[in-house]
């Protein structure tokens, strides 16, 4: 099955997803047709790569850092690093440290990781595997699991950090602080912090300042073969990327307080939206825009008449890291561009 990114927020969605696929009794999505009508190239899309800072910086540890689940972790040493979501591995290596990463998860989609193992069967974690590539730290979020698997690891006597998973814009540089500080290289934490909160401003200032009638957008997230359609809530962590981007989350603001909730021809009534955003394999696993609107409810709504999509990658759109301008800048470009 084609998997989301996560980012950083993602391992949330991953289980309603699961719940949901497993109440149907669903196997797995396939790919279908290209997505079809979108205005322009999805963030992302044109080179899954990320742009690590300038130089190799030299991790001073020992350090001990705040862990999110309560631990103090002590980290000696970053010479085998197994992070454990795409956005920990794109920061990592974005902060200069890719050769140090010795494993990937299956939502780690950029070029330079390609080539690393896969440490995750789906999306829960292989202790076994981790531990066979003697890590010196691992990198998790709260969300990530199973629970055993974590405690295998670190029963081992691995340094296991969990990092925050993040939400919106705000979170981009606590995470990459928590992960600078793991790592020992504050001073590269601080540039990349830097260069990211400058891009994204960058990217924000092409949103139109002051329109008279902000896009609604609904997010939803599909799987065709699978049967699942959800649709996107408040706690998505897709409503600071769209209102940055100067559009509605209509999922937020029609109070859907969950992250996910199972599609309806009445939810999407009651949202309305001009447009819906939708993850580039998502829309290709229910066969492009076509495809879409024949989910029971999209082509009654404004977006599903005017055949409206907004489509990102699926490795970059919830991250929140140092590639979230592009995504910005993408969602700008497709809501408020020529022929939007």
């Amino acid at each position: 099955m084609p998997t989301p990114a996560t980012s950083t927020r993602f391992p949330r969605l991953v289980v309603a997803v699961a719940a949901l696929a497993l109440a149907l009794g669903a196997t797995g999505c396939g790919n279908a047709n290209a997505p079809a009508g979108s205005p322009t190239r999805p963030a992302g899309s044109a080179a899954d790569r990320i742009e690590p800072l300038a130089g190799t910086p030299l991790p001073a540890l020992p350090v001990t850092v705040p862990s999110a689940d309560g631990a103090q972790v002590t980290v000696a040493s970053a010479e085998r690093i197994v992070p454990l979501t795409g956005s920990l591995n794109e920061i990592v290596q974005t902060l200069g440290l890719g050769a140090r990463v010795v494993a990937r998860d299956i939502t780690a989609t950029f070029e330079q990781a390609a080539s690393l193992p896969v440490v995750t069967r789906g999306h829960d974690v292989s202790a076994e595997s981790v531990l066979s590539l003697r890590p010196t730290l691992v990198l998790a979020e709260t969300t990530t699991g199973p629970a055993e698997a974590i405690r295998q690891i670190r029963d081992a006597g691995i340094p296991v950090l969990v990092v925050a998973p993040a939400k919106a814009l705000d979170d981009v540089p606590k995470r990459i602080d928590a992960v600078a500080a793991a790592l020992g290289v504050k001073e590269a934490g601080t540039q990349l912090n830097q260069r990211t909160a400058d891009r994204i401003a960058a990217a924000r200032r092409g949103a139109p300042a002051d329109s008279a009638k902000k896009p609604r957008v609904a997010f939803l997230y599909l799987r065709g073969t699978a049967s699942v359609y959800l649709l996107g809530g408040s706690d998505s962590g897709a409503a600071s990327l769209l209102e940055a981007a100067g559009a509605i989350d209509t999922g937020k603001e029609s109070g859907l307080g969950k992250d996910f909730t199972p599609i309806t021809s009445e939810a999407l009534a009651a949202a309305a939206p001009d447009a819906i955003l939708v993850m580039t394999k998502g829309l290709e696993s229910v066969g492009g825009v076509d495809g879409l609107v024949k989910i029971p409810g999209v082509a009654q709504t404004p977006a599903g008449m005017d055949r409206r999509v907004v489509t990102v990658d699926d490795g970059v759109l919830l991250n929140y890291g140092p590639r979230t301008d592009q995504v910005l800048a993408s969602l700008v470009a497709q809501l408020h561009g020529k022929g939007a």
